[in-house]
């Protein structure tokens, strides 16, 4: 996995754990197409396929004015219909890329985050906001709608009347809203937002691997079909468990009333 990018900070604040920070906070950090190339060498050529010893992730934005403001549409002023197009399709692969990754992926939104931005704080597996954060899907504004995923994960998260509504209208909401509306599962102050993202980041790379992957996989697999379905998922992520080194880990280190050392086998 590469560790620089043009548009990308790479950090490893602990074991397991990796902290993506988009980083063009001039322009708001707007996705560019350069982003979008790195955000989909990372996720799709990276972390999607070699980890390299990675849990989980924690994504963010560079300085406090946002997270991500959405498409770079200086960058997009004049592009012709193939241009645009093609352009599109990288940043598909690239919120697909965040939307398949085996590992969690948390959104710690520190600032806007409207259109593409939205979409990506929507793509992670869960996301924290600062307060005072405003989120929107603005691109009805703009004779287009959502193409990165968006008029898919807001019904799910938000249930569909409301994800008619933010999208038909394209107005912001705010921090509060998006948490009452279960959009994000926490409301942090701005100076604790990335620590509490990354606390329960660590909570989860202390966890088992093998285990926190088998959750991520029978939890999406199982919201995309009806119930007993679901739980044939289940009971076939539990079998892919039961049998690893881990368990037997995790029963040994409760007995001996010590911290386990998983190691993903």
């Amino acid at each position: 996995m590469r560790e620089i990018y043009d548009t990308l900070a790479l950090e490893r604040p602990g074991p397991g754990l990796l902290r993506v920070t988009l980083n063009r906070p001039d322009f708001r950090n707007a996705l560019n197409t350069q982003m979008g190339l790195d955000l989909r060498d990372l996720f799709q050529n990276g972390l999607n396929q070699d980890p390299g010893g990675v849990r989980c992730v924690v994504l963010t934005g560079a300085g406090d004015k946002a997270f991500c403001a959405g498409g770079d549409l200086k960058e997009r002023d004049g592009m012709s219909d193939a241009a645009w197009r093609a352009q599109h399709i990288i940043f598909e692969e690239a919120i697909y890329g965040i939307m398949d990754c085996p590992l969690p992926v948390i959104a710690a939104v520190n600032g806007a985050a409207f259109g593409g931005g939205c979409e990506i704080a929507l793509a992670c597996d869960f996301a924290y906001a600062a307060t005072g954060v405003r989120f929107a899907l603005t691109e009805v504004t703009l004779g287009i709608l959502p193409g990165c995923g968006g008029t898919q994960n807001l019904p799910r998260v938000a249930g569909g009347p409301r994800a008619r509504e933010i999208l038909m209208t394209g107005r912001p909401f705010s921090a509060q809203e998006a948490l009452e509306w279960g959009i994000i599962n926490l409301v942090c102050e701005p100076a604790q937002l990335l620590e509490q993202a990354l606390e329960t980041a660590r909570a989860i790379c202390a966890n088992a691997p093998l285990s926190v992957k088998n959750i991520k996989q029978a939890v999406n697999g199982g919201l995309q079909t009806d119930l007993k379905s679901g739980l044939k998922l289940e009971l076939a992520a539990y079998d892919k468990v039961y049998v690893s080194e881990d368990r037997r880990e995790g029963v040994r280190a409760f007995n001996e009333k010590r911290k386990a050392e998983f190691k993903g086998i």
